[in-house]
C-alpha cells in the first residue's frame, strides 16, 4: 500500500460522472480537482465533502502500518472505506434527441387531426452533483451520455410529446408554417422542460427542434395543404394587383403634371394665359355658328360672352355686339340727293323730297324692290 495516493481526473469530456479507481486511500491522500469540475468524497458510504477546483490533502482515518495490522481482522480489508467520485460540469453539447412514435393533436387553424415526429439536439449540463450522484449514478462508476440519455429516454419521450401539443395548440401554430416557427416552438418547449431536468441536477442550456416529420401523402393532410397554399397564392395575387394599380394611378397623374406643364410652358412662350385661352375656345364656338340666335343652344349667355377678359375677350365681346346690332337693327340709310338721314321706312326724303331708293341694310347695294339682297343674300 502506498503511503499517499495523488487522485485526479482521467475521463474525457463526454462524460458527466466519473469514478476514480482507487480506494480506501490513506490518509494524506492528494486531491487535484480541475476547472469546470467538482469533486465529492465519500467515507464510509456517505457523501462528505465536495470539493472545487484546487488541491486538496484528504483525511481518510487509513493510516500506514498501523493499517496493515487492522486490517488483518477484515481480512486484509480496511474498515474505513474511501472513494472520491469527479463530475465534469463544461456544458455537453449536440446530445441529439427524437420521439419515438408520432403525436397526435388536433390542427389548430384547421380543425383537423394530424400526427407528426419531431427531433433535434439539446445541450446539458451538470448543475447540482450531490443530487446528480445520488440521483442517477449511485454505485455506478460513470455516467455518460448515452446512459444519461438513456436514462431520460422515458421520460424525455412521454414529456417532449405532450410539451409538443400544448406550444402548438397555446401559440396557434399552423402545421403549414410550423417550419418558420422552429426557434419559437423551441424556446417553448425548453421552458418547460427546465424544472423537469432541474429535479435531477442536471442544466438544460440549449434546446433545439431542428426536424418536424409531417403526414406527406395523408389524404386529408395533402387536401388542406393545397387549401392553405391556394389562400396564400390568391392573397399574394391580390396583393400584386393592388401594387400595379397603384403605380398606374401615380403613372397617369405623372403624365397629367407633366401635361399641364407642358401646356403653361407653351402658353408662356405664346404670350396668353389660361383665361385667355378659354376666350380662344368660345371664339371658336362664336365662328362655327351662323347667327347669334345659337348662342342658347353653346350654353353661354350673351353677358358672358361681353365679359370675357383680355385682349382676346374683348375682340369676341366687339364680335357678338356687332352681330347683334346687325340683326336686331337695320342699317340707317341716307339720301342719296342730300345726304339727309332717313327714317326708317321712309319713301321720301324729308329735306328735299328725292324718292328713297331702297338699299340692303346689310351691305348698302341698291336692291330696287327685290325681297333679297342680290349681293349678300339679306333678307329684306
Amino acid at each position: 500500500m502506498h503511503i499517499a495516493e495523488v487522485i485526479k481526473y482521467e475521463g474525457d469530456n463526454t462524460t458527466f460522472i466519473w469514478k476514480h479507481p482507487c480506494e480506501d486511500f490513506n490518509s494524506l491522500t492528494q486531491l487535484i480537482v480541475h476547472e469546470s469540475q467538482e469533486a465529492i468524497f465519500f467515507m464510509n458510504g456517505q457523501a462528505l465533502d465536495l470539493f472545487g477546483a484546487g488541491r486538496y490533502t484528504l483525511e481518510t482515518q487509513n493510516i500506514p502500518l498501523i493499517g496493515k495490522v487492522l486490517n488483518r481482522a477484515t481480512d486484509d480489508k480496511t474498515p474505513f472505506h474511501c472513494e472520491v467520485y469527479f463530475i465534469n460540469k463544461t456544458e455537453q453539447m449536440a446530445i441529439k434527441w427524437g420521439t419515438d412514435s408520432r403525436v397526435q393533436y388536433i390542427e389548430p387553424t384547421y380543425k383537423f387531426p394530424i400526427s407528426i415526429g419531431a427531433s433535434g439536439e439539446m445541450s446539458l449540463r451538470a448543475e447540482d452533483s450531490r443530487k446528480l450522484l445520488l440521483k442517477l449514478v449511485g454505485t455506478e462508476n460513470d455516467l455518460s451520455q448515452q446512459k444519461l440519455v438513456g436514462f431520460f429516454r422515458a421520460f424525455l419521450m412521454t414529456r417532449i410529446k405532450t410539451y409538443i401539443a400544448q406550444v402548438v395548440k397555446t401559440n396557434a401554430i399552423n402545421i403549414f408554417e410550423i417550419d418558420e416557427n422552429l426557434t419559437v416552438f423551441s424556446e417553448a418547449i425548453k421552458k418547460l422542460l427546465i424544472d423537469d431536468f432541474a429535479d435531477y441536477g442536471v442544466a438544460l442550456e440549449k434546446f433545439f427542434v431542428t426536424t418536424i416529420v409531417k403526414p406527406d401523402g395523408d389524404p386529408q393532410y395533402e387536401k388542406f395543404k393545397e387549401l392553405h397554399f391556394r389562400q396564400y397564392a390568391d392573397i399574394v395575387e391580390a396583393k400584386l394587383r393592388q401594387q400595379t394599380d397603384l403605380i398606374y394611378a401615380q403613372t397617369e397623374a405623372q403624365k397629367l403634371i407633366i401635361d399641364s406643364q407642358a401646356q403653361a410652358t407653351k402658353r408662356a412662350q405664346e404670350g396668353y394665359t389660361y383665361q385667355q385661352e378659354r376666350g380662344f375656345d368660345v371664339a371658336e364656338k362664336v365662328a362655327e355658328n351662323e347667327a347669334v340666335g345659337q348662342f342658347t343652344n353653346m350654353g353661354v349667355g350673351l353677358g358672358t360672352m361681353a365679359g370675357v377678359g383680355g385682349a382676346v375677350a374683348g375682340m369676341v365681346g366687339g364680335t357678338m355686339k356687332e352681330a347683334v346690332n346687325e340683326t336686331a337693327t337695320p342699317r340707317i340709310q341716307k339720301c342719296t340727293n342730300c345726304g339727309a338721314l332717313l327714317a326708317a321706312g321712309a319713301k321720301f326724303c324729308p329735306e328735299c323730297g328725292t324718292k328713297v331708293i331702297a338699299v340692303c341694310p346689310k351691305c348698302g347695294t341698291t336692291v330696287n324692290g327685290a325681297k333679297f339682297c342680290p349681293e349678300c343674300g339679306e333678307k329684306l
